[in-house]
């Protein structure tokens, strides 16, 4: 998103609010996908001990980057939300995914359901460094949970599940912080922007839970390579004015 808005001159205040919102958008679909599941959790909050184990589990997930995000907010987004540093941490995020996909896993957690606290506290840090632009926030959460012994598949979902509340936060607390950018006369972009992301995102969101029951990320981890060599590339020949900080 950093780099298209940059590509279409859409990167300024209002385009990163923009952004917000169509990740938001993004969520709901995650949130459409699991909805059996999150009503089974809701239901069961008052007198299951498994559903309550999954919601605490998620805010000690959620509270290291909310408390990192709430403290340099304004630090990384106008130093790291550049192009040239999404091309930077697209090529070494990709050489982790290959790190950590070539390492033996040792699987200790087979569902969400069995994660102890100590295992979300360890996502959670690894979110974290998804506040760095073009870390992936999934990417983080899905090769930390693997690094830290989930399955492919409790990784993965744990991950997604994790997304709510931490986008959903960060929603709400850039439309708070950029209330007066606020205008009635761009409700029509961000409804075609709202629709379009959450359409994509509902189909992503299936085909990649079908991927990962018989694929590794390696080939993903080859693409951000070969993407942030481009971006760099473009810029060093100098067939693209990438924005600098």
């Amino acid at each position: 998103m950093i780099l298209a808005g940059d590509l279409l001159h859409f990167n300024d205040e209002k385009g990163k609010l923009f952004e917000i919102v169509i990740q938001f958008a993004a969520i709901l679909a995650v949130m459409w996908e699991y909805r059996v599941r999150l009503a089974h959790v809701l239901a069961g909050l008052p007198g299951d001990p498994t559903a309550r184990r999954f919601v605490i589990n998620l805010a000690i997930a959620f509270l290291p980057a909310a408390v990192l995000g709430l403290l340099f907010h304004h630090a990384i987004k106008s130093a790291l939300f550049t192009p040239l540093v999404v091309a930077t941490t697209f090529i070494l995020g990709g050489f982790v995914i290959l790190w950590a996909e070539r390492r033996q896993h040792q699987i200790r957690v087979h569902t969400v359901d069995t994660m102890t606290a100590l295992d979300a506290l360890k996502v959670g840090v690894a979110q974290s460094f998804a506040l760095i632009p073009g870390t992936s926030r999934s990417g983080a959460t899905i090769i930390g949970g693997l690094l830290f012994g989930l399955s492919r598949q409790a990784a993965t979902e744990f991950s997604f599940f994790l997304a709510i509340p931490t986008i959903t936060a960060a929603t709400v607390y850039d439309l708070y912080k950029e209330r007066a950018l606020l205008s009635a006369d761009d409700l029509g972009m961000w409804a075609v922007g709202f629709v379009a992301a959450f359409v994509s995102a509902f189909f992503c969101v299936r085909w990649l839970l079908r991927y990962i029951s018989t694929h590794d990320f390696v080939p993903f981890a080859w693409y951000r390579i070969a993407f942030g060599i481009v971006v760099i590339a473009t810029w060093q020949l100098g067939l693209v004015t990438w924005s600098s900080p």
